[in-house]
Formats: C-alpha cells, sequence, structure tokens
C-alpha cells in the first residue's frame, strides 16, 4: 500500500511540476520506456541477477551529465532506473564500480519526499523519515539509523549528511536527491543529499516492472 500511495503521489508531483528547486522547461514528466530502447539497452555488468548500465562507460554518454530528472528518464526509457542501494552489497559492488572508473559522483535514485502528499505522519520529520528509493518505491531507514545507510558523516559545511547545505546558505535549491560522492570532501565514498538540479554521471539498473510491462505490451519484441 505504501508503495502505491507514494507511486500516485509522485506521478502527479511530476506532471503539476511540484518539485522544489529551480523552474523547469513545461512538460517535462517521468518517461515511459521505448520499447525499440528497452530492447536495445546496454549491459555492462550482472549482479544478482539485475544488469547495469555505467554512463561513464559508454561512448554515446561517457561525457554526458544530467540533472536526477534526466539520468531516471534516459534509464527508463530503456527498462531500466536509477539505481537503487537496497542493501549493503549492492552499495559496496556500485561503489567499487565509481572508484574504479576514478568518477566523481553519481545520481542514484533516492529522493526526498518534497511534493503533495508527503506530509504523512509516517514520513516526519521529513529530512529522517522521508527519503526513498523511487526506483523501487521503498523507503531509506531513518538517516538518523547509520549503521543501516551509508550517508557520509560530513559535507560542505562539515555536518553529517543529509544536511540540506545550499538550502542552508541560501544559494541553491533544497537538496533533495541522493547522489554518491567519491572523497569529494576527503570523506571517502558515500551518500550525499544534492539539489536535483546538479549535473551527473549515473548508474542505471534494470527494472523488473518496467520490463514485464514491455514484454506484455510488446509480446514479440525480445527484451
Amino acid at each position: 500500500m505504501l508503495q502505491k500511495v507514494i507511486l500516485g503521489i509522485l506521478m502527479i508531483a511530476l506532471a503539476q511540476g511540484q518539485f522544489q528547486g529551480p523552474p523547469r522547461p513545461v512538460g517535462r514528466i517521468l518517461e515511459p520506456p521505448v520499447p525499440v530502447l528497452c530492447a536495445q539497452r546496454t549491459i555492462h555488468e550482472r549482479f544478482n541477477g539485475k544488469g547495469y548500465f555505467y554512463s561513464w562507460k559508454d561512448p554515446r554518454t561517457a561525457n554526458v551529465e544530467e540533472d536526477w530528472l534526466g539520468g531516471r528518464n534516459y534509464c527508463r526509457q530503456r527498462c531500466m532506473d536509477l539505481v537503487s542501494l537496497e542493501t549493503s552489497a549492492e552499495n559496496d559492488f556500485i561503489k567499487r564500480r565509481i572508484v574504479e572508473g576514478n568518477v566523481k559522483y553519481i545520481w542514484t535514485s533516492g529522493r526526498l519526499c518534497d511534493f503533495k502528499g508527503c506530509d504523512r505522519p509516517d514520513l516526519q520529520p521529513r529530512n529522517i523519515n522521508g527519503w526513498f528509493w523511487t526506483a523501487e518505491l521503498k523507503k531509506l531507514p531513518p538517516t538518523t539509523d547509520r549503521a543501516h545507510n551509508d550517508w557520509s558523516e560530513t559535507g560542505g559545511i562539515s555536518r553529517p549528511q543529509p544536511d540540506n547545505r545550499e538550502f542552508i546558505q541560501q544559494n541553491g535549491a533544497p537538496e533533495h536527491c541522493l547522489a554518491i560522492l567519491n572523497n569529494f570532501y576527503n570523506d571517502g565514498v558515500h551518500w550525499h543529499d544534492v539539489a536535483c538540479h546538479h549535473r551527473k554521471p549515473f548508474v542505471c539498473e534494470e527494472s523488473e516492472s518496467l520490463l514485464s510491462y514491455v514484454r506484455f505490451t510488446h509480446p514479440k519484441l525480445r527484451v
């Protein structure tokens, strides 16, 4: 039930442009899968049965950086989504690839619930209980539960993450998207909250729900 509620308010917010942050082009939405692109998707590596795409490893995207929604849409058009780090093993796996690729940072599907409908009691306070993996529609552990997440212990204002630094310093938008930063603050490779309009490389992860949808609607297409 929680997943359906979050999905509903997420889709409404995207359609109505209710996300906080800098103005976005009119009509910019969460894109549906494109069957032919799903069939042609590039898989660089598999882990625990799922395929992963690293934007810096593909010649077509090696020099491309996207904002958070742009990264999601690139992935979703190919029956994938931004990576969700649901286990410590998956988190460590992706972090190793970031270090091996000498990549400064990447987007994940992590998001703070910051749109209409996010005032529910179970999401309060939002900065602690309001984070979720949008690709899987699963809540993250509370940000105070440091044993079950990978938030960095420092950042641009020397505070544990998430710190909403840009907004606090009044020099940017709220930091409502989750990125992995590679020792950016001499803190190792860890999670940071970042304003969603920043552009970064990204990792796509195969989406079973999108693959199932395309297989059902296009049974003759091999995806």
